[in-house]
């Protein structure tokens, strides 16, 4: 039986997403509607990931689901959110033809005006699409959390300045905006105050936060001087940071309360595929600074992603991937199997065969595995 003011929440993809689920839940409870099962549930939101194929069909194929579910059921609405429907301009056409009754599609910075966006649904309306004109500084909606939990998340900035070649999710987050770091502490403290033990500080790229005349360093400073025992992980860095700003991160890495985990992800060990990527960097240039982290930090963590079968990569060049990760020997390895993202440059390109791919992914994993 459906709840009058209710909701579930079903969240897909990255940290940053995680996030903003939880300001559209947070807001929600402000507003006195209540978390319940997705059966019970009057508004189901999705909040979308379009990083890979892999992903966007997996929740293509719920949005169908839910679509033949619930779509005649005239007392429960279907909210899209994230950034599926945002990555090229006929996405939102997609979406409608998964879910011709869907109630509103949202723009990732108008998420915190949900309880505004129901009361029109509730008036009849349909198929809206709600974009906003301006972004938002997420980092000052404070987080509340509803049950005993030990991770809390605080966003830092949304999009980037890169401008890699195979990546669609910057169609949807857009160019870099920091968020103000007096809002960043005062969030962590507030979730410090409920009891949080770990807090991880999210973003697109972490390493490019720079505020006024506040960068990473001076920032997690200022989180570090909280009166709480906790611990603090930074996401991920672009391997840019080590070449331009090691002594930075190392400074990072000294703090009692920061995890000695560095998330950098290299994509691939060839020169030639990186400059094909638009990855800012060479192999050569961040093999020294590495080696530093890791003899001046016996104990850290390494996590990067490898791309398999990225357009016009050759045996040589996976060669070089496998040697780096055979060098590397990182603690946590993402491998992703390419396939070309709506709306990117690396889709036009001459692509690698699936097959190769999926082979060259299962010998990278056997590399992984035995250098660990």
């Amino acid at each position: 039986m459906v709840s009058t003011n209710s909701f579930y929440i079903e969240t897909y993809g990255c940290t940053s997403n995680k996030a903003d689920s939880l300001i559209i839940a947070n807001a929600l409870r402000k507003s006195n509607y209540k978390e319940t099962p997705i059966e019970n549930a009057e508004f189901v939101i999705i909040n979308t990931c379009a990083v890979k194929e892999q992903t966007e069909n997996k929740i293509k194929a719920r949005l169908r689901e839910l679509y033949e579910l619930y779509g005649k059921n005239s007392d429960k609405y279907l909210i899209i959110a994230g950034c599926l429907p945002h990555i090229t301009s006929s996405s939102i056409d997609v979406i409608k033809k998964l879910v011709p009754t869907f109630s509103a599609i949202l723009d990732l910075d108008i998420i915190h005006k949900i309880p505004e966006i129901l009361i029109e649904i509730k008036k009849g309306e349909n198929n809206l699409i709600f974009k906003s004109s301006e972004t938002i500084d997420k980092s000052k909606f404070l987080i509340e959390h509803t049950q005993e939990k030990n991770t809390g998340i605080v966003p830092i900035s949304e999009g980037c300045k890169g401008a890699c070649t195979y990546c669609c999710v910057k169609n949807a987050r857009g160019r870099l905006i920091c968020y103000d770091p007096q809002n960043i502490v005062k969030n962590v403290e507030y979730q410090l105050k409920q009891g949080i033990k770990q807090i991880y500080l999210t973003s697109q790229d972490c390493s490019i936060y720079n505020y006024d005349e506040t960068n990473l360093l001076k920032l997690v400073e200022s989180i570090v001087k909280l009166k709480y025992k906790f611990f603090l992980r930074i996401g991920m860095i672009n391997p840019s940071f080590l070449i331009h700003n090691l002594e930075q991160l190392m400074r990072i890495f000294k703090f009692e309360k920061v995890y000695q985990f560095l998330h950098i992800p290299i994509q691939s060990g060839s020169n030639d595929i990186l400059k094909k990527m638009r990855r800012p960097y060479l192999i050569s240039e961040i093999i020294e600074p590495i080696d530093i982290l890791r003899k001046t930090f016996p104990s850290l963590t390494i996590s990067t992603d490898i791309i398999c079968g990225f357009p016009g990569e050759s045996e040589y060049n996976f060669h070089r991937t496998l040697n780096l990760i055979k060098w590397l020997k990182p603690e946590i390895l993402n491998i992703s199997k390419f396939t070309g993202r709506p709306g990117t440059e690396a889709k036009k390109m001459k692509q690698v065969n699936s097959r190769e791919i999926k082979e060259r992914s299962i010998r990278l994993t056997r590399v992984f595995r035995n250098s660990l």
